[in-house]
């Protein structure tokens, strides 16, 4: 048996990803199980999803803590203290990372031990879709590491996603950046021994009294472990020729998190800017431009 563990951020399509593995692999001769589990069900927040697969029936139930494959379809969730994609994957496992790094450089960066595979697939999602939609180019990986058809993965994606997308343009182009994705990646076999990783997913917190503990809702870093910075795509980048000081990106940013320089023009906190690009939408002197988030979270905005 097979088991796969998907570390996502809601909105990124772990569940869907899961689900069409899951009906690929049956498409396929095998057995499956497929399912999220769920926190808060809010954007950007860590998720992840499991699927199981097999040739003899199934008789496990619950969570898959000690996988055969991850997929990590978001770098930054493998310096989350809380999310630890790689915690219980056994020995010999092997980790998909979606980066731009090489899988040398990622198992470096990160001080991974296993087989390391790596592909920037929400580069591949903005070139060929034009979003940022993972679910079903993390589906084509993890089916091609875990040695399901070409064919299979194919009718997977069409029933699935059909029952998601009604724009027939946008699942074809779904289903062609899905099949480049696994015909980038190289077969490989997995082969795991029982014995998992020594890795503690366990944080303990100490008791504090109601009033030590209550949350001030307008002091910054709340959760100094989960700066929402990790959750973009993209982030705002302001033009200072073209910025007139009116504030309206300030006033308009959900997370307050826009702050101001010493000659009084606006900036981006990108420990907690989550993204949304709202202050691009609303600049009415369109100087606020919206890049390609990469590996650095902490750099100040400007020009």
């Amino acid at each position: 048996m097979l088991r796969l563990r998907f570390h996502g951020r809601g909105g990124q399509g772990a569940k869907v990803a899961s689900r069409v593995l899951g009906t690929a692999a049956f498409l396929d001769g095998y057995n499956a199980q497929d399912f999220p589990l769920y926190g808060a069900e809010r954007r950007g927040a860590p998720i992840t999803a499991f699927t199981r697969i097999s040739r003899e029936n199934i008789m496990e139930r619950g969570l898959v803590s000690q996988p055969d494959i991850v997929i990590v379809m978001d770098e930054t969730l493998l310096s989350d203290p809380q999310a630890m994609p790689l915690s219980g994957l056994k020995k010999g496992g092997i980790v998909f990372v979606n980066t731009s790094r090489s899988p040398l450089e990622t198992k470096e960066e990160y001080e991974i031990e296993d087989h390391v595979i790596t592909l920037d697939i929400t580069k591949v999602s903005l070139d060929m879709i034009g979003k940022p939609v993972l679910s079903s180019l993390a589906a084509a990986v993890a089916s091609r590491i875990a040695g399901i058809g070409e064919e299979a993965l194919r009718g997977a994606l069409g029933k699935e996603l059909s029952g998601i997308i009604s724009d027939r343009e946008i699942l074809e182009k779904n289903t062609k950046a899905a099949l480049y994705c696994y015909n980038t990646l190289l077969p490989v076999q997995v082969k795991t021994a029982e014995t998992i990783r020594e890795r503690e997913n366990v944080i303990t917190i100490p008791f504090e009294t109601a009033k030590v503990s209550s949350p001030a809702i307008n002091a910054i870093g709340n959760t100094p472990l989960r700066r929402t910075g990790n959750w973009r795509v993209f982030k705002p980048v302001w033009n200072y020729d073209l910025c007139t000081r009116c504030m309206t990106c300030v006033s308009r940013c959900p997370e307050g998190c826009i702050r101001l320089n010493e000659d009084g023009y606006p900036y981006a906190d990108y420990d907690n800017c989550k993204g949304c690009l709202i202050c691009v939408e609303e600049c009415p002197a369109k100087a606020i431009n919206k890049v390609r988030e990469m590996h650095s979270r902490s750099e100040e905005g400007g020009r």
